[in-house]
């Protein structure tokens, strides 16, 4: 290509990019002269109607009269307006509807940056993010007092109406450090996860708790039953073997079969192996997972047994105990196996929620933690929302 023909593109490209920009800088400016206009004179337009008296207008009459007016910063989605004139009454009896009171940002504004912590931005970076777009950086205090506003989110998220549709339900636990009147202590969140006759993934709830004891599953998977969750489609509940949750579970729902969790499990027979000896007996003990059908696994399984026994009867008898509740997976469509054998559906959302909440170290209180755990379930419920699993669904 000619060297004029280059320059005169890169010289057309370079214009082009400085139009646009005053283009729409220009554009931004004169609608926010437009916004300002329109709210100073509704502003003026409610005093009239407060008064009953036209500006400069005498009656001679008792009423409330103006008292000038007072200026005030407003934060927009279409930048700040600064000094914006608010008119007010001498006993200072009159507040605008379109501006209310000790208001610095309009609702927009507060949306998107719950929107942007919602997204999984961190407090601190908020302000960072969203300055480009409202031509103001504002404080992490600022954005951790809009996000305060999504109590009443998470109120609603624990303890919405939930339907009967649910095939399978996985519960599992992830453990997060919380202050509380004595100090810094960690606390369990319990989580369930659910899909849909319909293969939807959805997130059903959190409670945060002081451990997995049998009595705080037993209260959460109360919880899940009173708001809808009868079990009536239950086909599967993966555990992660967990004594209490299982002792939970068989006061709420008895009649459901339970999946162990392979990846838990086999990590237990790791445990009780000599190092020198886990890998060949990890990597020979996964393939009774891979087996196409119970018979096969229960071959394979006392195969692993018999050459193992002598080396490391532990190990053996550790995955022995618990073989009968590592198999109900083999029972199902082959497709949705993969899914089912372990916890790792809800281990990937805590892996989530660990890299959001990395920066943090430790939440200043259960209602901190709690709006995190929500943000980042709603985030990932609202991705899934169109992605069904197909294996999943009874029309496939």
């Amino acid at each position: 290509m000619p060297t004029a023909q280059l320059d005169f593109e890169k010289n057309i490209a370079g214009w082009w990019r400085e139009v646009k920009d005053d283009f729409w800088g220009d554009v931004k400016q004169e609608t926010l002269k437009l916004v300002r206009l329109l709210l100073e004179e509704s502003m003026k337009e409610e005093l009239v109607v407060y008064t009953q008296a036209q500006w400069h207008e005498y009656t001679g009459q008792a009423r409330p009269y103006r008292n000038g007016s007072y200026t005030r910063a407003l934060s927009t989605a279409l930048g700040v307006l600064p000094d914006l004139r608010v008119p007010r009454s001498r006993e200072g009896g009159f507040h605008p509807t379109v501006l209310p009171r000790y208001q610095r940002r309009q609702e927009a504004v507060n949306g998107l940056l719950r929107e942007t912590f919602l997204a999984g931005v961190s407090t601190r970076r908020v302000g960072e993010v969203v300055q480009p777009l409202l031509g103001v950086r504002w404080s992490a205090t600022t954005v951790s007092t809009v996000t305060k506003t999504l109590d009443a989110a998470v109120h609603q998220f624990q303890r919405r109406a939930l339907l009967d549709e649910y095939q399978v339900l996985v519960l599992d636990g992830v453990t997060r450090r919380v202050k509380d009147a004595l100090g810094v202590k960690k606390r369990l969140v319990l989580v369930a996860y659910g899909l849909t006759v319909f293969g939807q993934r959805v997130l059903l709830s959190f409670r945060q708790a002081p451990s997995e004891s049998a009595t705080a599953w037993e209260a959460f998977l109360n919880d899940l039953y009173r708001r809808g969750l009868e079990g009536t489609n239950l086909r599967l509940v993966v555990t992660d073997g967990c004594k209490g949750l299982h002792a939970a579970l068989a006061v709420v729902f008895p009649y459901v079969t339970r999946q162990r969790c392979w990846a838990h499990k086999l990590r237990n027979v790791a445990s009780r192996l000599p190092r020198r000896l886990q890998a060949a007996a990890l990597q020979e003990a996964k393939t009774i997972s891979q087996a196409p059908t119970r018979r096969e696994a229960v071959t394979r399984f006392q195969r692993w047994a018999r050459h193992w026994q002598a080396t490391a009867p532990t190990a053996v008898a550790c995955l022995r105990e618990d073989l009968e509740e590592l198999l109900p997976f083999l029972d199902f469509p082959t497709a949705q196996r993969v899914k089912l054998r372990t916890t790792n559906v809800i281990e990937r959302c805590f892996r989530e929620v660990r890299r959001r909440t990395r920066p943090i170290g430790c939440f200043t209180n259960a209602a901190s933690c709690d709006r995190i755990i929500y943000a980042v379930f709603h985030r990932l419920n609202t991705l899934w929302q169109d992605r069904p699993l197909r294996q999943f669904t009874h029309f496939t």
